[in-house]
């Protein structure tokens, strides 16, 4: 059998290991993504409720569905998925990321399976899930497709997809590269490379391409006057996200 492509970009991997020591400080280097991620996790829990018919009210509303943070980074993401009740595998190229994740859990009381692993690699075993995060990664791979394909492969028949990145257009670059790397200097110079950035009529077309149905898409929206995230229908301009699911 032949062995599954590799698309980690060891570049791409460094830049995040050496700030894997500061994703739980909001005040950090990762402060946007802490202050993007109420928005984040409100379309992500919507998106989830209304595929899988749960009730968000109810206390585990996420129980027994298996649920993949592919790029868990500090584990962000993972924890809130895991108080509502999703059996929750966070995964991660970075190796660095995956000790500061796995002790902040503990701390926090949660069981959450942390790896340091690939995409390809739990494709290639079988891994199969509910659920496919895959927040602000698809950037920084060095061939989309084949990792889209991977991240199709992990779905069960009927999983979910939720796949955010960043568009590539001029105000992408001043706003996400200027500004958030050099005026802000919310990140280190160079954490993204504008080139790599895709539309969302090119992240449509490798989703499709990739064997899943896109089903919704939608725009994160910063306000810089009340440094606030809002989920837009119209504004992609720059931030935005998509739920596809895997043909039954």
């Amino acid at each position: 059998m032949q062995a599954a492509p590799n698309t980690v970009d060891p570049g791409e991997v460094a830049k995040f290991e050496a700030m894997a020591a500061e994703w739980w400080d909001p005040t950090g280097k990762f402060k946007p993504l802490h202050l993007m991620n109420p928005c984040r996790l409100d379309y992500i829990t919507r998106q989830i409720a209304g595929e899988f018919d749960r009730d968000l009210d109810a206390s585990k509303p996420f129980a027994d569905l298996r649920l993949l943070d592919i790029g868990c980074g500090g584990g962000l993401l993972s924890e809130p998925m895991a108080r509502l009740g999703a059996t929750v595998v966070g995964a991660d190229a970075a190796e660095r990321n995956i000790p500061v994740a796995q002790i902040h859990a503990e701390q926090s009381g949660l069981e959450i399976d942390y790896r340091h692993t690939t995409a390809e690699a739990m494709a290639e075993a079988g891994e199969q899930f509910d659920v496919v995060l895959n927040m602000e990664v698809v950037e920084h791979v060095a061939d989309p497709l084949a990792y889209l394909t991977a991240c199709r492969q992990l779905l069960k028949p009927g999983g979910l997809h939720i796949c955010s990145t960043i568009s590539r257009n001029p105000k992408s670059f001043a706003m996400a590269i200027v500004g958030a790397e050099y005026v802000m200097r919310w990140l280190p110079k160079g954490t993204h490379e504008w080139n790599k950035f895709i539309t969302p009529d090119e992240l449509f077309d490798l989703i499709e391409k990739a064997g899943l149905r896109p089903v919704d898409k939608k725009g994160f929206v910063f306000n810089p006057i009340s440094w606030q995230w809002s989920i837009s229908d119209r504004d992609l301009s720059v931030n935005y996200v998509t739920a596809s699911v895997k043909p039954i």
